[in-house]
């Protein structure tokens, strides 16, 4: 989610605006993301000060947010769930940002607490900036250890090797990184940030310039998957990650909730498809809540939605649909194999499926 922090500033992560501002800023206030403040890495050396450790971390994150479902699809992915458990908050916020409503009590079962800022605060007290997700919380202590979700699944991938799962598939590759970077970052800046650029746009050139470039390199983005399976080739990789969290909230939200509206993602027909492979491939689609994201991005930007009324469309039945994509051939896993069944306790509730 686009982040605010209590300047007004856009920040980067899934957040709301801070306590006593509600979210009515949203779309107001010129749109600008910085960088994840608390970015400690937890590495396989702990040169952080945070070492890998089955058990000792949990993982926060919202379903409705693309930045926090990236982190969603690469624990399970790599089979990361039995060493980094996981904590859903309720998508729709209150002036306090993320909190544990959907947990018994209303308070996390593992950490205690009520809202994620109690984290942030255990790690900065008066910490001036949003609450967001994704985050990673130290069990032991309370504190949140980083919300820098540009580098939390490429950690994932390369620094929590010891902990995957045996067939985990190699999501960074080292051959295709200076491309797959190259790649990622057009991705990010036009697509992922871009949809957000447009959506909270305060005058007209500036929505126009977003939009148009959210447009032009999904051209250019389906352009490249036209002869090819997924993005780097014949293997899934973080960049096809990335680019799924934003093309499957396409429809439901960013074409009309935040006007990237020149056309569908259904009426590309290779974007789709190559959607709809990515969504019925074990560890996307069954990670995916599309009641989470319609309430939130409904619900919450009052600023763009004061009414807070929920759409009842897009159709979602064609998520499920056949795609032809595996025409193409490839291995989705590479050398690896598909995760196994989800835990029953981190199943997606009936009403966030198609």
């Amino acid at each position: 989610m686009a982040a605010s922090d209590r300047t007004g500033q856009e920040t980067d992560g899934g957040a709301a605006a801070p306590q006593g501002e509600g979210n009515s800023a949203y779309g107001r206030k010129p749109f600008k993301r910085s960088r994840s403040h608390f970015a400690d890495r937890i590495t396989a050396d702990g040169r952080d000060g945070w070492p890998v450790e089955a058990g000792r971390y949990r993982l926060v994150v919202s379903r409705a947010c693309p930045w926090a479902s990236r982190a969603l699809i690469s624990r399970r992915l790599l089979g990361l769930e039995d060493a980094l458990s996981l904590a859903v908050a309720d998508p729709v916020q209150d002036d306090r940002s993320w909190r544990f409503t959907l947990d018994p009590g209303g308070r996390d079962p593992v950490l205690g607490i009520r809202y994620l800022a109690e984290a942030y605060d255990a790690r900065e007290t008066g910490y001036p900036g949003g609450v967001s997700v994704p985050a990673i919380v130290d069990v032991p202590t309370g504190r949140l250890v980083t919300n820098d979700y540009q580098r939390i699944t490429l950690d994932f991938a390369t620094e929590w090797r010891g902990l995957h799962r045996p067939g985990a598939p190699d999501l960074c590759p080292q051959a295709l990184r200076d491309e797959m970077d190259e790649v990622m970052e057009g991705i990010y800046r036009d697509v992922n940030n871009g949809v957000y650029r447009a959506g909270f746009a305060t005058t007209q050139a500036d929505y126009e310039e977003a939009c148009r470039a959210v447009f032009t390199r999904l051209a250019a983005v389906s352009k490249r998957l036209a002869g090819r399976r997924y993005l780097m080739g014949d293997t899934i990789t973080e960049a096809d990650i990335r680019l799924f969290t934003t093309l499957v909230r396409f429809d439901p939200v960013y074409h009309g909730h935040f006007k990237c509206n020149l056309h569908k993602l259904t009426e590309d027909p290779v974007l789709w498809a190559y959607a709809r492979d990515l969504y019925q491939t074990p560890g996307f689609g069954d990670t995916v809540d599309f009641d989470h994201i319609k309430r939130h991005y409904h619900q919450v930007h009052t600023g763009v939605n004061p009414t807070g009324i929920v759409p009842l469309g897009p159709d979602l039945s064609g998520w499920l649909t056949a795609h032809h994509r595996e025409e193409f051939g490839g291995r989705p896993f590479g050398e690896g194999t598909p995760p196994g069944p989800v835990r029953a306790d981190e199943e997606v509730a009936a009403a966030g499926r198609p």
